[in-house]
């Protein structure tokens, strides 16, 4: 999905012009793929525009730089108020926000500790991710590439480096034909999407895999788990075998980007009745009635951008 770029960027505390937003070909993070990032959603309610999980997310980018041993200039909640400022500025919403930690031009070598901390922000408009109506599904194959193992690449941070990984589980999807892919952990149990997490349906039970199955801590998925303890769900996060995907009674994904994205089919097998299942359905409305504003925010999830007189560009 190509970017339609707005009019500035956020870089280092100030506004830039987009097309100022450029890297030195030998920046550290060019060469050794060193730096954090987030994805966030701003949605636009009937109130003003907000940002979902806006201090969530920014406390994982901060978790995320602090184990790789990055030092952020900025505190988590200036990071929040930048993103806010961005949304006002650039008058663009619903947005996808895209804030990124990353290692800049200093040495040649892999040693990270002598190049400087670049801090961006962008935001721009974007669709479905998986280019589908949440209403259908999505037809997934399991991927012949593994998530990363323990102590190899740490998955809990959101990582650039950890997205080559994501890449070749992506790309194999796609070439054969499917809408994405999952992937498997070092032991073969299931792992979670190319970027997405991951949620199986059986008999009336909601299993997700826990965190030591190299899954990144999604917001989302989150918010799904604490959507699904209101609505008196049982919840078991487990290991999850292969061949569950193939009997479950639903599978779907959940991220920024997805959302609440629904399974149609792994590696050719439909799964239950090959369309969306009612857990799935209940989740979704209760999710996308808060963040259209619908219902109320119950949990206190949206921080509004305080737009003030500028009138957002059409999108």
């Amino acid at each position: 999905m190509a970017i339609e770029k707005t009019e500035k960027i956020w870089h280092n505390g100030k506004f830039i012009a987009w097309d100022d937003a450029t890297l030195h070909v030998m920046s550290h993070v060019v060469h050794y793929g060193s730096s954090v990032f987030e994805g966030i959603r701003c949605y636009a309610l009937p109130s003003g525009p907000a940002i979902f999980r806006a201090t969530e997310h920014m406390q994982r980018l901060i978790d995320s730089a602090r184990i790789y041993r990055i030092d952020v200039p900025f505190t988590r909640d200036e990071i929040v108020r930048a993103m806010l400022e961005l949304v006002k500025e650039n008058g663009v919403w619903p947005c996808y926000i895209r804030p990124i930690v990353l290692r800049g031009y200093g040495e040649a070598g892999v040693n990270p500790f002598n190049s400087p901390t670049e801090v961006y922000i962008a935001n721009f408009s974007w669709g479905k991710y998986l280019g589908t109506d949440a209403s259908e599904g999505v037809d997934v194959c399991v991927s012949s590439w593994t998530r990363m193992a323990p102590n190899t690449l740490p998955a809990m941070a959101k990582a650039g480096a950890n997205y080559m990984n994501s890449q070749l589980i992506k790309m194999e999807a796609i070439v054969n034909g499917y809408a994405e892919g999952i992937a498997l952990d070092v032991n073969g149990y299931v792992s979670e999407g190319s970027g997405e997490n991951l949620f199986v349906v059986r008999n009336g039970v909601l299993q997700t895999a826990p965190l030591g199955n190299s899954v990144l801590p999604g917001i989302t998925r989150d918010s799904v788990l604490q959507i699904a303890r209101d609505l008196g769900i049982k919840i078991v996060e487990q290991q999850i075998p292969r061949e569950s995907l193939y009997i479950a009674d639903e599978v779907f994904f959940t991220g920024t980007a997805a959302e609440i994205t629904p399974i149609r089919s792994v590696d050719k097998i439909a799964v239950g009745k090959g369309k969306i299942g009612p857990m799935t359905k209940s989740l979704q409305a209760e999710f996308y009635g808060i963040v259209r504003g619908e219902k109320a925010d119950r949990y206190n999830w949206l921080t509004p951008v305080p737009v003030g007189a500028k009138l957002p560009v059409a999108v």
